[in-house]
This record gives C-alpha cells, structure tokens and sequence, in this order.
C-alpha cells in the first residue's frame, strides 16, 4: 500500500484537516524485492501434519459472544473441530495428542484484513507467513497482489505450504493501471477472469473511472475495498458501496469539510450531539453504519507516520530483527520526516480515535489489519500494537479481539466454517496463557497456534522465527 498526502500550508496547519495520507519513500513491491535480494535462502517451513489433537481442560473464548467457557476439552481433527464440551463428558480419542489446557485459553485465530505479500515465491515470502502464524495470524487477506498469488492461495488453503488462509486482492487500481474508464474496465474484467478475491483502490483514481470500476465490479460481482481517492470523496464511496475503507481514509477531511451535506448531518440530532465536531463525526459513523461499509482502521500506522518533532526516536525494538536489515534501517531513516508540530500531531490523534470510537459505537463492522510490512511495521507482529491502538481508542478488549475473529468471518460471508471456537468450525486456532479479555496484551502470550489443524508449540514457534532472524544478521 501506498499512502499519498499533501500537507498543509502554514496558514491552515492548526486546521483538523488531513488532506491525504503519506507518500512513502518506497512503495511495498519495491522494498520487497529489495529485501528478498538480502534474505538467506532458507527452505520453506516444514509443514507439521494434520494430526488429532485434544485440548484438555481448557477456558475457550468463543467469540461469538463476550463469555468465557471454562473446563473445555476441544478435539481437533482433519482440519476442523469434532467435538467440544465440559472436560467431564468429551472422550479423548486414544490417538489424539493432548495438550494440556488447565489455566490456558483457547480463541480463534486473528486476521489481518490489509497485508501485504511477496508477489513471487522466495525465501522472504516464507518467513513473512510464518511470522504471521507465529503471532496468531491464520487469515491475511492480501490487498496488493500478482499472478503468484492465486497459486499462494490455493497452496496455503491445501496446506502445502505452512501460512494462513489467503485471500489476494489483485495489482492495485490506480492512475497508472486504470488512467481511464475504459482502461478501468479491463482490468477489473482481467482481475476477474484470474480469479482474485478483490480488487484495491488506490489514491488518485478520477471520479469517472472509479465510477467505472465500481459498475463492472458489480456486474461481475467482485468486492472493491482500499483507499478513497480524493476526488471521489468519502459519500461517494458510501454511496458506491466499497466494501472496506482502509485507515479511516478520507474520515477526517469529511469531517472538517466546509460544505457537509445538511441530510447527512441529519444523521446525527444536535440535541443528542451538542458538540459540533462530534456531531459530524457521529453523523458520518451512522452513514457509514447505513451503507453497510467495514472499517480496517490500521492506527500504529497513521502514528509513525507523523512523527513529532519532540518525540524520541525509536530505540530497538525485538521484532525488527525479523525483518531484511537495509529496509530496518531505511524505516529507520524515514523516521526523521515529515515532522509536525506536537499539538497538531495530538489533536489528528484524538480526532481518529474519536472518529473509530464513533463508528464502533455505530455498529460498524471494525475489520483488524495493520498495512504490514510498513515503516517499522513487521507482519505479524505489528497486530499487537494495533489491538493496544484500538483499546486506546476506546472500544473493549473483547471488541477489539472480535473484529479479527467472528467480524472477519461475517464480512468475508465465512461464519459458517470459521470466526468462532465451535463444532464443526475449521481448526485455525490460538492458545493463550493468559485471557486475552482482560488485557488485549495478553494475546503475546501464546502457548501454541493452530493453522488449518496443524499444531505448532510456542517452542517450536521460536525455534522457527530464530532461524529468520538468524538469516538477517
């Protein structure tokens, strides 16, 4: 993903208003292949098998609701649960591999709703999925993609490679691949034809091609999620019925915008939003909420982007050493521009997290991602400061833990086979020292992961990253 943004003129810099997003120095497909050319030629990660594995004694988190079911023994086998209930009753199969569950908890995997991958097979593709599933990530729906990732898909959804469910968008729709309508046509046609799960907008995009592309991808029924282009505006893209909208994209400058629309403000009653901002944040939370459109919020990011002048640099952090050297250091880099001013810089921050604390309070659908890998942004790993963000912001833990679990399952019209820990649901799965409802945090905590029914120990997971790590050194 690339972000664009135009900063504001000194005489408007006091303003709420964000014009766009950060343009980053380089775009994910060039710092992949960049990074790939410094990774060691590791082979790919052995695949554990599918065996039969028993969860004895364990408290599950559901997700479909906020309770905590304790004493559980869940069996897992061929890939889903078969059976699950009070430890007193589930027989544990005599070949099954127990895995003790007393004081541990047991939730579905996370998603990662706006992640990037490798557009070929290398070393660097392997250890980006393997860090997704080191930190609990068992669906990554990709939102910038190539030809290779339709056979990724359906490598990792057979399990011949080790990673999470895959769902690619295709090559980003953006002035350079769609620079007319006609030309926005075809490619949502070719995307279509080559069997990508969505298509991604990117900034830039004119209003008549967008138009354009939102009518052919109706016509051929495929989803359309990504940015907002400027000149399309956040009520047109509501109105157009774009799945996702990703990192609050165009929330703030509606918000500030002179010319709100007076029906839409009527959304929000001034007796119940005496504020005036709030007010307008409220009303484009309900329009949001009305269209049916899902927010993948991506805080952290937005965060380092704008770093303040008055703030310290960054110093180690132990997730970077997953992650190719030359682009560590070029994030580091980055980090010293663009710079604004602390006050501006505390007030965007408040407003978005005001403006994700309305929409969740609306009943909009809150999709978990985090745009990895970013300016010290490493997959996987960056989950966690997201779950952090989006308490911060003030939605609950369980909230926040719901939006990469049963919300993604919902939205992806997938419910019926994942989101939730129960019989018959496909066994993607995360085990926990710690219960993840009282601090978000404890989601770091891992005793194992289960990926499309394999099971992988915390040991076995950090013999695992070590040997990535290794090879950046």
């Amino acid at each position: 993903m690339r972000f664009t943004s135009r900063l504001m003129s000194a005489a408007t810099r006091l303003s709420w208003r964000l014009t766009g997003l950060l343009s980053l120095t380089v775009s994910p497909s060039v710092f992949l292949s960049v990074a790939s050319a410094q990774t060691a030629p590791l082979p790919r990660q052995e695949v554990p098998a599918q065996g039969t594995l028993a969860f004895v004694n364990v408290n599950v988190l559901t997700m479909d609701n906020d309770r905590v079911l304790a004493n559980q023994t869940v069996i897992v086998s061929g890939g889903k649960i078969v059976a699950m209930g009070s430890a007193a009753r589930v027989t544990v199969p005599a070949d099954a591999q127990r895995i003790a569950g007393q004081g541990k908890y047991l939730m579905p995997g996370l998603a990662e709703m706006h992640g990037h991958m490798p557009t070929t097979e290398n070393a660097l593709l392997h250890n980006t999925l393997m860090l997704y599933v080191a930190n609990g990530i068992t669906t990554v729906r990709g939102m910038q993609g190539g030809a290779y990732h339709i056979t990724l898909r359906d490598q990792l959804n057979n399990g011949e490679i080790l990673g999470p469910r895959f769902y690619p968008a295709g090559p980003q729709l953006s002035p350079n691949s769609a620079a007319t309508p006609e030309a926005g046509r075809l490619a949502v046609q070719r995307q279509k034809e080559q069997g990508f799960d969505l298509l991604k907008i990117q900034e830039g995009l004119a209003p008549n091609v967008y138009d354009t592309i939102v009518a052919t991808a109706k016509s051929l029924r495929i989803p359309f999620a990504g940015h907002i282009p400027d000149a399309v505006g956040l009520w047109r893209a509501l109105d157009a019925g774009q799945v996702t909208i990703d990192h609050l994209d165009n929330y703030m400058e509606t918000v500030q915008a002179a010319d709100f629309p007076a029906d839409r403000l009527a959304l929000a009653p001034a007796a119940q939003f005496p504020d005036p901002v709030q007010r307008r944040i409220a009303a484009v939370a309900a329009a949001t909420k009305r269209a049916g459109v899902a927010v993948v919020p991506t805080m952290p990011l937005w965060e380092i982007l704008y770093v303040p002048p008055d703030s310290v640099e960054l110093g180690p952090r132990p997730d970077l050493a997953y992650w190719p050297r030359n682009q560590v250091q070029t994030w580091y880099n980055q980090l010293r521009e663009p710079r604004i001013p602390r006050e501006q810089y505390d007030a965007w921050k408040t407003m978005r997290n005001n403006i994700l604390k309305a929409l969740s309070d609306a009943g909009v659908t809150i999709l978990l991602g985090t745009d990895s890998p970013q300016r010290m942004s490493v997959p996987g790993f960056s989950i966690h400061n997201e779950l952090k963000s989006m308490v911060v912001a003030g939605m609950t833990p369980y909230q926040v833990l719901r939006s990469g679990t049963w919300n993604v399952a919902s939205f992806m019209g997938l419910l019926a086979e994942s989101g939730t820990v129960a019989l018959g649901k496909r066994a993607d799965l995360l085990l926990l020292d710690a219960n993840p409802l009282d601090n978000v945090a404890n989601v770091q905590k891992r005793a194992g992961v289960v990926v499309n029914g394999r099971w992988l120990a915390e040991a076995d997971i950090q013999a695992r990253i070590r040997k990535i790590a290794e090879g950046y050194r």
